[in-house]
Formats: C-alpha cells, structure tokens, sequence
C-alpha cells in the first residue's frame, strides 16, 4: 500500500533451525533498509555462522572464497537488496508486525500527483488524536519539506527520526498546520469494506498479517449481511499493498477458489520447495471478483492477484505490479535475539510464472489519472456524487468479471 510502516512475515518451523518464510518488501516498495552490517562487530564464530548459512539457504549457490571477512556488508550488496543482518530491534519489529502491530503516528498515504496524501489515519492513533485528515497533503518532517518526495522518502524519515515526538506539516485547503505527534503502538486494522452499487461489495486490503483472513472472512460476512443475501460480486483493492505474511496470501485466496494452485515455491534447500493448492469451497459460490492493482502492489499482494488470475477466478485491473517475487527466512544468529534475513527462495503463481521484476500484468489496464479518480478515500469517504460517478466504473469491470468467469 504506500502504508507506512508494514512488514512482512510468516513462521515455518525447519528441521534444520526456526526459519520465519516472508515475503519481504519495505514501505515504499523502492526503499531497502541499509544493512546494519556496518554498525555490527562480529566474532569469528559468528561470521562463519552468517557465512554457512549464506552457503546452506542462499537461492542461489554463491562462491564465498573471495569474501573479506571483515567487511560482510560488501557480501550482501554482492547478495540481493532484500538479504541483510537484522538488529535485535529490527528483528522485534518484524515479529510485532506480523501480529498487526505496529510502533508509530498512524497514517496511511498515497501518492497523488507527485505529492504525498494522507488517505486516512488508523482509530485511535496519534495522527486521529491530533486532528490530522484523509485528504490532507505532507508538506514537511521535522521541518524538512517533503512536497517534492516519493513514499520510500516518507517512509524513510518517519522510521529513522531521532526523536519519539515527530512533528508533521500538513497542508488543508489553502492553509498549513504543524502538528507534534508522538509514537506509540498501534494496533493495525489491514481490511476495510464498503457496500456498493447492485449488490456488489469493495474489500479494500492493506497488508497481509496473522489477522488478514479473519478480518477478510468478518467483512465477508458483514457485507452479505447489509445487502440481505449473498454478495453479486465483489471488489478487492489491494493498490499499494506491500505485502505481508504467506499463510495469510494463501488463505486469503483460499477463500474464493474451489480448487488448483495458489502459489509454489523453489528454493536449493528441501523446505523452501513447498506447494500451496487451494480446498474446496468458495466463500462467494462463483460470483465475480474483480483485484485492483498499481506499481506498489508487492509480495503477497501479488500472490492473491496472481492466484485469482491464472485460476480464472478474478478479473485484474490496474496497472503492472511491484514484481517482488523472492522469499527471505529469517535465521537466528547467535542467541537468536538478532537475525540473518536471507533470499531463500522465488515464488510462481499457478501457471509458473515468476514475477520477479516483471510483476503481474492486469487483465485491464488502467492509467493512473484513472486509478486517483478511483482512489479508496474516493470510494471510502468522497462526495457522495462524484463516488457514484467513478463506482459506475467497478461495475462495469464487475460485468467484464462476469464474462470471463462463464467463458472458463
């Protein structure tokens, strides 16, 4: 999503250690976390450790008789951009994501028209508690100006500021307000829903944690339950979503498929090679699915789109995904209070396709002046007139949905 501040994470247990499988990409999808290699004095115990493991897990067998030993961070520049040493503080965030947690101000963004707009702010969270609204534009962090900046810049100065007090500028009409918000945890509420037009629902889904498919199942119900009987179709938004947890992915798409592959994975070691096909029972008994996507559709966000696509289950709109198709474990170090997040493994969709820097491909494609008209505070919170403009849209897509499901 350009969500700030969602990690990803998902816990295998290996005969060899305990592994955490993820499909890892950070906020604003372009922006890898710099290695805390170079902070980090390692024993010579513990550098061989890195070094097997490297040698044992890595994707890919890699030479390591040329590594300088004393400069690893070298070693994982060579490596991948997702690969890294994981501090005990990094490592706690992680774990803390995965259960839909997470330390912060609380608010979701997008990217419109080159500025940063803050779509809406998480209940009870610091920016709700200060005022801050859907709607209003990021000017500045800590008095840096931030007009002219992407999501991974963003992103990047609220999760190094220096201090747990962050003040944000924010511009509303035609005036600015400065804020100061403290940090605090949040409890994250990844799936929002709305009914639309026709019978049909909108499931908007930010992230991918341990609470996603019961949160997903809850609104599921929810929405049946408003329009008095079973759903005519339905939309799911899954526009700047990172990504999140796998069982959580594979779940998810369970829920609306009757059968066939969700996902496999392929790796050198035997536990990264695993298959994931769906049971019987689709939750919405064949009606129309329609998946939004955008560039910042990464990971497990692809996974679900993919696995609907090629089972001729959903039609896919938008515009080409991430393409964040690799899978990082996370493997203890020492006494296991700091980690090795390392690329195991590379994820296929169905028909065997790896979208690893290609992405999923829409059924439709959408511009993006098409999709900010879509936007989900439009759909969420808009004028009542100019929604009712732009969900005729959706439901145009729900036929085209309709069509492709009776010609497979």
């Amino acid at each position: 999503m350009n969500r700030l501040f969602n990690l990803e994470h998902n816990v295998v247990r290996n005969h060899f250690a305990w592994f955490i499988v993820l499909l890892w990409v950070v906020i604003g999808l372009s922006f890898v976390t710099p290695s805390t290699f170079a902070k980090q004095q390692f024993t010579h115990e513990q550098v061989n450790e890195i070094l097997f493991h490297i040698h044992a897990y890595y994707v890919e067998d890699v030479p390591l008789s040329h590594v300088d030993k004393s400069n690893l961070e070298q070693l994982f520049t060579e490596l991948d951009p997702y690969s890294k040493f994981l501090s005990e503080t990094e490592l706690e965030a992680i774990f803390s994501a995965a259960n839909g947690r997470y330390t912060g101000i609380g608010i979701e963004v997008e990217e419109i028209e080159n500025r940063i707009v803050i779509v809406n702010t998480l209940p009870g969270s610091p920016a709700e508690l200060a005022g801050i609204e859907g709607g209003d534009k990021l000017v500045a962090i800590n008095a840096e100006d931030v007009t002219n900046k992407d999501i991974a810049h963003v992103s990047k100065l609220l999760q190094e500021a220096e201090f747990s007090t962050i003040k944000i500028t924010v511009e509303r009409a035609t005036q600015q307000l400065t804020l100061a918000l403290r940090r605090q945890e949040i409890n994250l509420e990844s799936v929002t829903s709305l009914m639309l037009s026709n019978g049909n629902g909108y499931i908007s889904l930010n992230g991918f944690n341990n609470n996603s498919f019961h949160d997903v199942a809850r609104h599921l119900n929810k929405l049946a339950s408003e329009n008095g009987e079973p759903l005519a179709g339905l939309v799911i938004d899954l526009r700047d979503n990172p990504g999140g947890t796998l069982t959580s992915a594979v779940a998810i798409s369970d829920l609306f498929l009757n059968a066939g592959t969700i996902v496999f994975t392929k790796g050198r070691f035997y536990d990264a090679n695993q298959h994931f096909k769906a049971q019987k029972g689709d939750v919405l008994n064949g009606a129309p699915v329609v998946v939004m996507i955008n560039e910042n559709s990464a990971s497990a966000a692809e996974i679900l789109a993919g696995a609907l696509q090629d089972n001729h289950r959903a039609l896919v709109v938008g515009t080409p995904s991430y393409g964040k198709g690799s899978v990082q474990s996370l493997i203890p170090i020492g006494n296991g209070t700091t980690a090795l997040k390392l690329t195991t493994a590379r994820y296929y969709t169905p028909s065997g396709r790896s979208i690893e820097g290609v992405g999923i491909s829409p059924d439709i494609t959408l511009t993006k002046q098409m999709l900010s008209h879509l936007s989900k505070s439009v759909i969420m919170t808009g004028e009542q007139t100019t929604r009712n403009e732009q969900l005729v849209r959706l439901d145009s897509h729900l036929l085209k949905a309709k069509q492709l499901l009776k010609k497979h």
